[in-house]
């Protein structure tokens, strides 16, 4: 529409068009009829239970700190018992076996059986106590909020997380001025937004079906999402598409497109000042742009009420768990029993 307008095949087109300094030097712009945003619409997150949930709690820095005090408390626990056994001479037997399921018992807030006889290991198992009581709190509450409060995590918010994940195809317009303006750009997300593109579709409207589910991303402007938004929930009744929070490209001028020197343009402008004064082009667009206050809302509220039951898949991963080590242990407990049964049948040697 553009290429017609610049070689005086029309007298102007309607668009309306992103004003950009390369297109004003082409062509007559109208007084802007709007502004507009370019942001990234995609499929809409929603709320999804991760096997490994159970280990969000805390973030693998804590984790592994708690590994390597668990590891140094057992390892200084055995060596002060060892010696004060040496010193005051008490039986120090099977004193690792012993400090391993200490610490264990301890860790899951269970009674151990056994407790050191002396004053320095009694102090080293006091510090862990306390300490252990902390993480196992924190954990349990954190874990419990974790389980109850909706958790949506969003993958693509802004065209850094575009350009970085790669489970997302994403399109351009065909001929908008977002393809020009990130070839163009000297800076590296935005021209690895071009580079990275798995190709381009017409215009926003068009796509909007395989959007919502799923195939890729598009980068559009906002006017054309909100009514894409607009027709999904008023066929569906259900919001599938999303609009990541940061904005590509802000405060774009749309306006009509004319051939230089259009005599056209001075009554255009007239008119489109007068729609725009009075509010009838505002009204015309939120004619047709409605039914999108629901969708336009963070993905956690698409959860209805604010508890409901904890179905299987919230629990998959400690599930996992448990039968791994189920399994681990029955092949340790079968792989016994046959030792036990190939010594017990070998016959024993003459001396």
């Amino acid at each position: 529409m553009m290429g017609q307008v610049y070689r005086n095949e029309v007298e102007f087109a309607l668009g309306p068009f992103a004003v950009t300094p390369q297109r004003e030097e082409a062509i007559d712009f109208s007084l802007a009829v709007h502004t507009d945003n370019q942001a990234i619409i995609m499929i809409r997150p929603g709320l999804q239970n991760d096997i490994s949930g159970f280990l969000k709690p805390f973030a693998l820095e804590v984790w592994l700190l708690i590994i390597l005090s668990v590891l140094s408390i057992v390892m200084t626990l055995v060596f002060v018992v060892v010696v004060e056994g040496r010193i005051l001479g008490f039986s120090t037997w099977r004193v690792v076996s012993k400090v391993f399921m200490w610490m264990l018992q301890t860790l899951l807030q269970q009674n151990p059986r056994w407790t050191p006889k002396q004053d320095g290991a009694r102090l080293i198992v006091t510090t862990w106590v306390l300490a252990s009581i902390v993480f196992i709190s924190c954990y349990s509450a954190i874990l419990t909020a974790m389980l109850t409060v909706p958790r949506v995590t969003i993958p693509v918010d802004s065209l850094e997380d575009l350009v970085t994940q790669t489970h997302l195809p994403w399109r351009l317009e065909s001929g908008a001025m977002m393809l020009t303006y990130l070839q163009e750009s000297e800076d590296k997300v935005r021209r690895k937004a071009f580079i990275g593109m798995s190709g381009t579709i017409p215009d926003c409207w068009s796509g909007r079906q395989a959007i919502a589910r799923g195939k890729f991303a598009a980068i559009c402007d906002e006017t054309s999402m909100k009514k894409a938004i607009s027709w999904d929930f008023s066929t569906s009744g259900q919001c599938h598409l999303y609009i990541a929070r940061e904005r590509v490209y802000s405060n774009l001028m749309m306006c009509l497109a004319f051939k230089v020197n259009s005599s056209y343009l001075v009554r255009a402008n007239k008119i489109i000042e007068m729609l725009r004064d009075t509010g009838v082009l505002a009204k015309w667009l939120g004619n047709e742009i409605t039914n999108t206050s629901q969708c336009l809302r963070p993905p956690t509220s698409d959860r209805r009420i604010s508890m409901q039951p904890l179905s299987i898949d919230s629990f998959l991963g400690p599930l996992i768990l448990l039968f791994g080590g189920l399994s681990v242990a029955l092949h340790i407990f079968v792989g016994e029993h046959l030792i036990h049964l190939c010594w017990s049948r070998t016959p024993p040697l003459l001396s």
